[in-house]
């Protein structure tokens, strides 16, 4: 039985993450943090240009959004939480581009 996508969702967000065995030192992750922050700011510009681009799409297409954007709205949504879990000291594992992109 395939994987629903409530299933997949939570097989991304909270699944297997190999946490480094050790750890940035406190300026290495200032770095990062100031790095991901901006990555961050990116993702939301990002995010508001596609919002209006799949709310156009759905105007047109009686209601009908389009798949891929709806699904790299997913993505971006996942990564951004990755990218938050660093910034708030949840985890140690630095989001795309330092690991895979899931």
């Amino acid at each position: 039985m395939p994987a629903s996508d409530e299933d997949k969702f939570q097989g991304r967000m909270h699944g297997e993450q190999i946490e480094p065995d050790t750890q940035d030192s406190l300026w290495w992750r200032l770095l990062f943090m100031i790095l991901i922050a901006i990555m961050i700011n990116l993702a939301q510009t990002i995010l508001a240009v596609v919002t209006v681009i799949q709310f156009i799409i759905m105007l047109v297409s009686n209601r009908q959004p389009n798949e891929r954007l709806a699904d790299f709205g997913t993505d971006l949504g996942i990564w951004i939480a990755k990218a938050a879990r660093f910034q708030t000291g949840a985890s140690e594992v630095k989001p795309w581009p330092w690991t895979e992109l899931d």
